[in-house]
């Protein structure tokens, strides 16, 4: 596979994740959004799959197999690379690479991400699991949202079980697309039984 070459201004429309360009709210003046109480970020480096998010604008062209890894950096902060597929006949990957710093040392749960200079958008951690397994990830506006795993797919009852904390985060669940993963080239669903 290789990837897919796009011109800067895509890939910056594309992956300046969380900048609030568009997006919905589930409120008109939401409360402040409460982040969970410590990110280790040892523990959350690695891959992590996209099982669904709030469609968005700069990942409209994003059909299947959205992924974010992480990885930590000597400064403190994480190197971030984004892929995903535009075209799984040809596979057709894109791919963009960030950096991602912490800017609330209490918690470590309120980041800001970017992928172009100037542009940063911000990255907060609203729901993780113990171990590390799933996360959800927001931005104080409510316009987006992404829940996360470790593997192409998520048990069906943790995903309902995500999905029914989300109105008291301000999110609406309603919103949210499925994503496809693809693995050995062929569909995934998402959730499992």
């Amino acid at each position: 596979m290789s990837p897919l070459k796009i011109n800067w201004m895509a890939l910056t429309c594309w992956l300046c994740l969380l900048l609030p360009l568009e997006g919905r709210s589930s409120s008109s003046s939401p409360e402040p959004l409460e982040v969970v109480e410590w990110v280790d970020l040892t523990r959350y480096v690695g891959k992590w799959y996209e099982i669904a998010k709030y469609p968005n604008r700069f990942q409209r062209r994003c059909i299947s197999g959205t992924t974010a890894t992480y990885s930590l950096r000597g400064d403190g902060g994480l190197d971030v690379l984004n892929q995903c597929f535009r075209d799984m006949e040809h596979q057709r990957l894109v791919r963009a690479t960030g950096r991602a710093w912490v800017v609330d040392e209490e918690t470590q749960a309120r980041l800001r991400v970017r992928f172009f200079w100037p542009f940063s958008g911000a990255y907060w951690v609203i729901d993780l699991d113990e171990d590390y397994q799933y996360v959800v990830v927001g931005e104080p506006r409510r316009r987006y949202l992404w829940i996360l795993s470790r593997s192409p797919q998520l048990d069906s009852q943790v995903y309902e079980e995500i999905l029914q904390r989300l109105p008291e985060k301000g999110y609406d669940p309603s919103l949210l697309e499925l994503t496809p993963q693809w693995e050995a080239e062929k569909p995934e669903t998402q959730l499992t039984e």
